[in-house]
């Protein structure tokens, strides 16, 4: 049993718990409809509850609770009630810091700003299901503030939805994508050919950097040793991926295992070979 602390709306509410004077914020239609301050509420079936004593890199759950438009929480709710239905168990947390995103977004967009994305195309390849996750929000803007979000903005917001799935900040979602285009982009460089972004050949390109950038965050061993192979068969490819590894290595400022530098290589010898 909750006390009713604030009402947001017909559909959101904040809540006191008596017993643990803790706040939580309850999400669900009707929830907030004629509710009037120190009244008792249960949580419905159908509703989801936040507790606000959590805090995020983009502020205190409360303080994002107490001052974004609250149809911004119902969005960043039913996206992640979309989120729960295609990927399972999530980390509900998200609500807070993707609500604040959706807020800072819609206040931009009314005032004629927008926000490049120069990773776009790489997040809806290497986050393709948590991109088609947020897509279910474009609907949901258009009803509420009458406005359209870009394809830019939907690629942060699948940022958020792939840390409510992953243990990952949005930051550090953002700093693999950032390293993988790195990446890309300095062995099109070196082979003087250029990879189209919607092949086989970049995603999975993508798909390798992507892991190969989380076994080097985790010191993850890596049980396969290409390098003598692909030193003397395709020296090549096998100079290029020493770059490219030295190159990640100093970006990432931790050691990358030499294994590494011969698995690239047979990536991007697959590369040459396709063109």
């Amino acid at each position: 049993m909750y006390r009713v602390r604030k009402v947001l709306n017909h559909n959101a509410v904040i809540v006191l718990e008596p017993d643990e004077k803790r706040e939580y914020l309850i999400l669900g239609k009707g929830v907030g409809f004629g509710r009037k301050i120190a009244e008792r509420i249960e949580a419905g079936p159908e509703d989801t509850v936040y507790s606000l004593q959590q805090t995020s890199e983009r502020g205190s759950a409360r303080e994002i609770a107490r001052s974004v438009n609250p149809e911004c929480l119902e969005i960043a709710g039913a996206v992640l009630n979309e989120a729960a239905r295609v990927f399972g168990n999530i980390d509900r947390r998200i609500l807070f810091p993707m609500a604040d995103h959706l807020d800072f977004a819609v206040r931009r967009l009314r005032n004629g700003e927008e926000i490049r994305n120069p990773l776009n195309q790489d997040i809806q390849i290497m986050f393709h299901s948590e991109y088609k996750v947020a897509l279910s929000a474009v609907p949901m803007l258009r009803r509420a503030f009458q406005i359209e979000i870009s394809e830019d903005e939907i690629g942060f917001l699948a940022l958020h939805v792939h840390t409510a799935i992953e243990d990952e900040k949005v930051s550090e979602a953002l700093q693999t994508a950032q390293l993988v285009r790195f990446c890309i982009s300095m062995i099109e460089q070196e082979t003087g050919q250029h990879i189209e972004v919607m092949s086989l050949r970049y995603n999975r390109m993508m798909n390798h950097i992507r892991y190969m950038v989380t076994r080097i965050l985790t010191e993850e061993p890596l049980h396969m040793n290409l390098n003598d192979y692909m030193r003397h068969t395709y020296p090549s490819s096998y100079t290029i991926a020493a770059k490219v590894c030295d190159e990640l290595g100093r970006m990432m400022k931790r050691p990358v295992q030499e294994a590494e530098t011969g698995y690239l290589a047979m990536h991007i010898e697959r590369v040459i070979e396709k063109n």
